[in-house]
């Protein structure tokens, strides 16, 4: 195996090309890369768009456009941890046109990608040894859909 990590493929249905230009318009620290063509050989029409390389915030993926017989589902999702709630509402505002937002911060995108926007140090609050504390975030937690930072910050410290 090299040393270059992992590269996440994104299996889309006609819509490579389009799907990485628009997670490259959102992600502020993001590239696009080579573009492959279907040749005569096919299976596509010569000269579509096979595959195209991107990369979002130094996470390298390719999109390929293989055909209808498989869709997203959620037992893939991304995260994106945010700092504050302005960070958390940009990508959950830009993921969600076209797209809807679902539970706890998770949302689907207009391409059926799911991603889970969520507040830095929610993992911390959940997982708090105090029990209260944890229990407390985790209510107000289940009870979101988008998060709400200040909420949760204040579900845990019990005001």
């Amino acid at each position: 195996m090299t040393t270059d990590g992992f590269t996440t493929c994104l299996w889309f249905d006609g819509q490579a090309e389009e799907a990485a230009n628009y997670y490259t318009s959102i992600f502020k620290n993001s590239k696009l890369g080579r573009v492959g063509r279907y040749t005569e050989a096919g299976p596509g029409p010569a000269g579509s768009v096979l595959a195209v390389d991107f990369e979002l915030n130094g996470q390298k993926f390719v999109a390929l456009n293989g055909g209808p017989e498989f869709t997203f589902n959620e037992a893939i999702s991304f995260q994106i941890f945010c700092g504050d709630q302005e960070e958390l509402d940009y990508y959950w505002n830009k993921l969600t046109e076209g797209g809807h937002g679902v539970a706890c911060g998770w949302l689907k995108d207009k391409y059926g990608v799911s991603w889970q926007v969520i507040p830095s140090g929610l993992i911390d609050m959940i997982s708090d040894p105090d029990p209260v504390k944890a229990t407390r975030t985790t209510k107000a937690m289940l009870s979101m859909v988008k998060f709400d930072i200040a909420a949760l910050q204040k579900a845990h410290a019990g005001e």
